[in-house]
């Protein structure tokens, strides 16, 4: 690949990322603003920044990666990360919103009446939102050496430093016009390869480099050894992209953003239609790829798929601009999904230890930036999709618990929550981290390397048993609250036309 590709497609959106920033920061000027926009962001703009920030590293690059080793397995993955906002649909977009919180530990100390629940809370989402911003990260650093052959921990510091600029300039209200434009510049970066590489595939246009596709091609074999995961992994996984997007800070603090519930609802509705037509294109990479670029499962490298596919089969001049626009894609990818993290986990960090003002914010968001790139220079980057997956599987263990029955169940209490987190969080990281060093002939292995089964029930029935057991710490102002979750709001009496 040549590397001038790589370095005028990353220059490229990182310009235009800091000019949309720019702008944000005209329009940002009070408190609210930096925290949630004001409350004041319309379903369409909303839809398209989650979707900015949701389609992460994992979305882009990882999918295909995982149907180049694992073949029909990894197809769960896109579908558990769309059916995951079904769960928000129904369970939680509109009474979040109408909590009036601007964080999840807001959520925790108003709901439970409870410091203590607050501050349990906060740890726990600030670990969420640290463990999924590495990956991010890797794929930058990935990205970076695929495309321009510079060293990775460039491409991790750049997605860093260009983040911290937008978010501390603009906040909330800036990183949503910069998600909403990243999400079509996604969109748009997958679906043209894939248009342009499936008519040279069917022969509608041009001839493929190695000549024409052989008929009968067999893109899933089924004698593969990779496609070959057990019913409860796939099972296990399936729980941690349901239950674990409902946990998801960067995404649930989106929801505070818009003016009412009923708009919050529109919202999660225009996004699944989005995220339905999205994840078409990376399945439609990894598919292609095990057929034109086999090596790269081989060679560890198959998050790198979506970068080099267009080139291998398109090439010449038409192949380096199909590439620069995917690059651009990936590296929008990583910059969206990270500012997202960075703006709630910002939010939360103020809120608890520095007073909740604006230069609060902005040195919590250098902080909450900086530490998951310390990580990340010293680790080794895994399977994109796979190490999101564990993510998910550590937030539906956690914070998912506290969030469904302190909606919907009057009866829980601090101390049934606390215990509950703590158990789920305790459970799934142990588990995460035993998988590690059982062999893979194990028949343990399966069942630590996916949690999700078994330590999100855990958490569950914790919180049921213990708030059972602790009645009187039950909040006072529980039923006022609950009252104000579930009642709608008044629609706004709006003017007549003028005459």
């Amino acid at each position: 690949m040549n590397p001038a590709v790589g370095f005028t497609a990353v220059i490229a959106v990182s310009v235009i990322t800091a000019l949309i920033g720019i702008y944000g920061l005209r329009v940002s000027r009070t408190t609210s603003d930096f925290y949630v926009a004001s409350r004041t962001v319309r379903p369409w703009w909303n839809a398209s920044a989650i979707g900015g920030e949701y389609l992460s590293a994992a979305s882009f690059l990882g999918i295909a990666g995982l149907i180049m080793i694992s073949g029909l397995d990894a197809l769960w993955f896109p579908i558990g990360y769309t059916a995951g906002y079904l769960m928000l649909l129904f369970f939680v977009a509109a009474p979040l919103r109408r909590s009036g919180a601007y964080t999840i530990p807001d959520f925790a100390e108003a709901r439970l009446g409870s410091t203590g629940a607050r501050h349990v809370t906060s740890i726990l989402v600030v670990m969420v939102g640290w463990l999924y911003i590495v990956p991010q990260l890797h794929g930058a650093a990935l990205t970076i050496r695929t495309t321009t052959g510079l060293p990775s921990w460039v491409g991790a510091v750049a997605v860093v430093v260009i983040v911290c600029l937008t978010v501390i300039t603009g906040g909330m209200r800036s990183i949503t016009f910069v998600q909403a434009f990243q999400f079509w510049l996604k969109l748009t970066a997958l679906a043209v390869p894939a248009f342009f590489i499936l008519l040279l595939v069917t022969g509608t246009a041009g001839t493929l480099p190695g000549g024409p596709l052989p008929a009968g091609t067999d893109f899933f074999p089924p004698s593969d050894p990779l496609g070959s995961g057990s019913m409860y992994t796939t099972l296990s996984l399936l729980v941690a992209l349901l239950f674990g997007t409902l946990g998801l800070p960067h995404v649930l603090v989106r929801f505070y953003t818009n003016p009412d519930g009923a708009a919050a609802r529109r919202t999660t509705l225009i996004v699944l239609g989005l995220l339905s037509i999205f994840y078409l294109f990376p399945t439609i990479f990894g598919v292609l790829g095990r057929v034109f670029l086999p090596g790269l499962a081989k060679e560890g490298t198959p998050d790198a798929t979506v970068l080099l596919l267009p080139g291998a089969l398109v090439g010449g001049m038409g192949g380096s601009l199909l590439t620069a626009l995917v690059v651009a894609g990936a590296f929008a990818a990583f910059l969206s999904t990270t500012s997202g993290l960075v703006v709630s986990l910002a939010g939360v960090i103020s809120q608890d230890l520095l007073g909740g003002s604006v230069r609060g914010f902005r040195i919590a968001a250098v902080g909450a930036a900086v530490v998951p790139l310390v990580v990340a220079l010293g680790t080794d980057s895994l399977a994109l999709a796979g190490t999101v997956g564990l993510v998910f599987a550590f937030t539906a263990s956690t914070v998912c618990p506290l969030l469904l029955l302190g909606i919907w169940w009057r009866g829980l209490t601090d101390a049934g929550a606390v215990a509950g987190m703590v158990v789920g969080g305790v459970l799934c990281g142990a588990a995460i981290m035993l998988a590690a060093r059982v062999g893979v002939d194990s028949g343990w292995r399966d069942v630590l390397a996916q949690p999700a089964a078994w330590t999100v029930p855990a958490s569950f029935i914790t919180m049921v048993l213990v708030s059972l057991a602790t009645p009187r710490r039950r909040s006072p102002g529980a039923a006022r609250f609950m009252s104000k979750l579930h009642v709608p709001e008044r629609p706004l009496a709006h003017p007549g036309p003028s005459r």
